[in-house]
């Protein structure tokens, strides 16, 4: 089982001590998206899990729990989103040069191949042109490249109440271009995020953020993990359990999908409670509770990949 922490909040920058004293109770509530009263038991025991994906804009606050991570068993990885936006898209971020310093010592700290890049999503108006996002990408390649596993990039999409336009095609590809290009000067790896664009030729490829690859090389065995199907068709995603919840994230991005209006994540942020079994407030005794069958997704099967580990 991969755990995904979480596509759906900023649990490293929000509910580090949440996550950690679920981790240390073994288990975790998650009340389905779209109705609050099924809620699945999940047990979270590092028998179980075979790697976990942070999803974060600042992962600072999990720091001085690594340790702790390292030592109970479980294995871990970063999707950590550094942009070139200001306070204007991004107001509860930590600025560039903050975010780039603690890349770089999660880095150093766990080794680049756990540690995965975003640059995304890239939009553009008439602040943030085409030019302004490859200055600044170069910028952060120069510090980022030898840190970073991989790149990775999606496209703004127009989310109902979003103020963001998609891109043109033109625009996308021109984009890509630059990227590549730049992200080929530092031998950076590039792929896109749920992107149906084909831009092989520009140096960068379609991807997958919860990579099998990359979660077997960190666990150690082969994986048996299949395309996740609750994600959208060009996502290469496998399958995993989010432990977030839609509607909790106060960072405050004016793209962000996940968030439908900004005074609805504060006022559930303030009903969070570290030692609540679920993210945002407590069982109110009408809930269905399941518990859900999980297991390790180790392929025991021997092949050339275990081999390799023997």
């Amino acid at each position: 089982m991969i755990i995904s922490a979480s596509r759906r909040t900023d649990i490293p920058a929000l509910y580090s001590q949440w996550f950690m004293n679920r981790l240390r109770e073994g288990e975790v509530l998650v009340p389905n998206p779209y109705n609050r009263r099924k809620v699945s038991r999940i047990r979270l025991s590092p028998e179980v899990v075979d790697g976990i994906v942070f999803w974060t804009k600042n992962p600072e606050p999990l720091l001085p729990c690594l340790r702790e991570l390292d030592a109970m068993g479980y294995r871990y990885c970063f999707q950590y989103t550094i942009t070139d936006y200001g306070k204007d898209l991004e107001p509860g971020v930590p600025d560039v040069e903050e975010a780039m310093a603690t890349f770089l010592l999660l880095s150093q700290r766990l080794g680049k191949e756990r540690m995965n890049w975003r640059f995304d999503p890239l939009l553009l108006s008439e602040k943030y042109t085409i030019s302004y996002h490859l200055e600044h990408f170069e910028m952060m390649c120069q510090w980022l490249h030898k840190a970073a596993d991989r790149c990775v990039i999606s496209f703004v999409d127009e989310y109902r109440g979003s103020a963001c336009r998609e891109l043109e095609p033109e625009e996308i590809f021109e984009l890509a271009e630059g990227i590549g290009r730049i992200a080929g000067k530092y031998d950076l790896p590039v792929y896109t995020c749920a992107e149906e664009a084909d831009l092989t030729r520009y140096g960068i490829r379609q991807g997958a953020c919860i990579d099998r690859e990359q979660l077997e090389k960190l666990a150690g065995y082969r994986l048996d993990l299949k395309k996740d199907k609750g994600q959208r068709k060009a996502c290469g995603c496998v399958e995993s359990i989010d432990v977030g919840m839609y509607d909790t994230c106060i960072n405050g991005c004016r793209y962000c999908y996940a968030v439908s209006g900004q005074e609805g994540a504060d006022r559930k942020y303030e009903q969070h409670d570290h030692n609540s079994p679920l993210l945002i407030g407590h069982l109110r005794g009408d809930e269905i509770l399941t518990e859900r069958e999980v297991t390790s997704a180790r392929d025991d099967q021997l092949s050339l990949f275990d081999m390799a580990f023997m």
